[in-house]
């Protein structure tokens, strides 16, 4: 029994099994709490289904002391893999894991059916006495936690994380996050944890792997055309076409954009740079506005002596990614530059 494969068939036949040691009281309040028979049941609800009716912290209550009960029988069934493997990834995430990434990687290190009920899953994870889980909390993840973790430790994690995030005021790497963390903290924890603890809140996102945001920042979450813009450039990371810009925004925030209508919103926004015929960049990156002959001539004017077409194309490559043929093609406008002497330009007099 202890090599066969846990699928959702077997889990729920074993769990329904268990269910019928408890009393029909028991087995009632467990079965709505994991969708066994129906839609799973708020807490509120099942008290108010009592007579006379009690609170849901008292539902609350009751069901843990049930789901301790239910975890001394598990542990002679098959489904004490599901605990003993939760308990190993735990300890590989220094003791605090989300719910829901518990569970997942429960399923994928079994083999589970992915369409295996979750609630019955948590229940048994619950169950287990060396695994605690946390209530629901505004803006934090449920969790499961190790009896040695203290959620004050958590608490304080986010709270340092959050106040180093809200003074830098951008985008931060993990690293210098989690050092800085760990450099405030008067008690000290691991990296992992500090990982571990951050994935649980919701205002604080992990973006391109490396990266941490605060979710009210706007390149995150962006409302406006403008803001949906800057998020798309920012990232492709290069100057873009207009009508790519708008067809990024269409694929990244699966919103429809009219061509013209985002042509509109670069033309008139000083955040954004025309760089060239209908490219434009982020003034932030250090682009000056106008086409390459205006760079061109930018240089050339605060230069007292003409300057070699060599010296000339360096300049202009240090504020615009453009190919060396259209330095040198805009160096043949005669109505603005002319030519002194071999390969030596100068604004035309």
């Amino acid at each position: 029994m202890n090599n066969a494969v846990l699928n959702n068939k077997i889990i729920v036949k074993s769990f329904e099994d268990i269910l019928k040691s408890l009393s029909e009281k028991e087995k009632n309040v467990i079965e709505r709490r994991v969708w066994l028979n129906w839609d799973k049941e708020t807490l509120q609800n099942i008290g108010n289904s009592f007579s006379p009716s009690i609170t849901r912290e008292r539902v609350r209550q009751i069901e843990d002391s049930w789901i301790k009960k239910i975890g001394r029988i598990i542990k002679a069934t098959l489904l004490t893999k599901i605990q003993s493997v939760s308990i190993d990834f735990l300890k590989l995430h220094w003791g605090v894991m989300s719910k829901d990434k518990l569970i997942n990687n429960v399923i994928k290190e079994l083999a589970i059916d992915a369409d295996v009920n979750h609630s019955i899953l948590e229940m048994i994870i619950q169950s287990d006495f060396e695994i605690k889980k946390s209530k629901q909390k505004l803006g934090c993840q449920i969790y499961f936690y190790l009896p040695n973790i203290s959620k004050n430790d958590i608490e304080n994690v986010y709270k340092e994380a959050l106040k180093i995030l809200k003074k830098k005021k951008d985008v931060v790497t993990k690293n210098s996050l989690f050092e800085n963390v760990l450099n405030w903290l008067s008690k000290p924890v691991s990296i992992t944890f500090i990982d571990s603890s951050l994935e649980l809140f919701d205002d604080i996102v992990y973006w391109e792997e490396n990266l941490v945001w605060l979710t009210k920042w706007k390149i995150l979450n962006p409302k406006t055309l403008k803001d949906k813009a800057i998020y798309v450039m920012k990232k492709e990371k290069t100057p873009m076409y207009f009508v790519e810009i708008s067809n990024k925004i269409t694929q990244m925030l699966e919103e429809k954009v009219k061509v013209n209508t985002i042509h509109n919103e670069l033309i008139r926004n000083n955040e954004f740079v025309l760089i060239w015929r209908w490219i434009y960049a982020l003034k932030e990156w250090g682009f000056n506005p106008g086409t390459v002959l205006d760079v061109i001539s930018s240089i050339l004017e605060k230069n007292w002596e003409p300057m070699s077409t060599e010296e000339i194309t360096k300049e202009v490559l240090k504020i615009r990614n453009v190919k060396q043929t259209t330095i040198y093609m805009n160096l043949q406008n005669k109505k603005a530059i002319e030519r002194v002497g071999r390969n030596y330009y100068q604004l035309k007099k």
